[in-house]
């Protein structure tokens, strides 16, 4: 297995060898529709095509997430999850996957788990970074030194509203990639179109302020097409909502794993 400075590296570099030369990031809500699932869907998404995943940590105030991830993360609670079986998840995957994994979540389950605890058990179980939406980069040495210290890469986000002098600073102190948010709000919750119109308007300007990271950009992709749309000016997108909507649609009737997959190289491949 690589060590996490690696993986996302070498993500990006052969990301330029895809047949669209786009990274594909996914979002899935660890223990979300069933705490036993997440290590099959996680490892089916694999093959179907995904780059790199996000697990998310369900939290039961998820400020930046829109209604369908609030969702997962409510069922996910309700089914048991904990920071310990994200681990112990990330350890089975870590069995036959080397893709990039990204652990996202808040602050308040961290600071209650332990930063330190957290971060030595994410960097040991092969967690690649840490995106924690709730913790500004200005008030991030609160997590920085442990994260350092146990190699795990933090990733920040970028909005339309983020002024220029905050982008820069973000680029450099991001590791992986910075995290482009096309609109401003929660996730998941607007049409591709608007979407559209939003990210031409601003991300000239996050590609003249990132210059050190990858750039990826999520927020509102549903299929192929906004997601070339979307990431055209970019290295890559991201997908959530869309994925949780998918699982909701079909589980538990049979074939709702294959569907998501089918969905998932859909995204990728068109």
């Amino acid at each position: 297995m690589q060590n996490q400075s690696n993986r996302l590296n070498l993500l990006y570099e052969a990301g330029k060898k895809n047949p669209n030369g786009k990274v594909m990031s996914l979002f899935l809500t660890a223990g979300y529709p069933t705490v036993e699932d997440t290590v099959d869907l996680v490892l089916g998404m694999d093959k179907a095509g995904a780059d790199m995943i996000e697990l998310g940590m369900a939290f039961s105030d998820p400020l930046a997430d829109g209604p369908t991830i609030q969702l997962s993360s409510n069922e996910a609670i309700k089914n048991g999850i904990s920071i310990t079986k994200i681990f112990q998840q990330v350890k089975k995957i870590r069995e036959s996957s080397d893709m990039p994994i990204i652990l996202m979540g808040y602050l308040n389950p961290v600071m209650h788990y332990g930063i330190e605890k957290f971060c030595r058990g994410a960097s040991d179980a092969g967690v690649d970074a840490l995106i924690l939406p709730d913790v500004p980069v200005e008030e991030s040495s609160i997590i920085r030194e442990h994260a350092d210290k146990y190699g795990l890469n933090l990733i920040y986000l970028v909005a339309p509203n983020t002024p220029d002098d905050r982008m820069k600073m973000i680029d450099d102190r991001s590791g992986g990639f910075v995290y482009c948010v096309s609109v401003t709000g929660v996730t998941g919750a607007r049409s591709g179109n608007e979407v559209q119109k939003s990210v031409d308007r601003f991300i000239d300007r996050v590609n003249q302020n990132i210059t050190k990271n990858p750039v990826m950009i999520g927020f509102g992709i549903k299929n192929h097409e906004n997601a070339m749309n979307i990431s055209r000016k970019v290295d890559g997108f991201i997908v959530g909502s869309a994925l949780i909507d998918n699982i909701k649609s079909n589980y538990p009737t049979d074939g709702w794993k294959e569907k998501l997959f089918d969905f998932v190289s859909e995204l990728k491949y068109g």
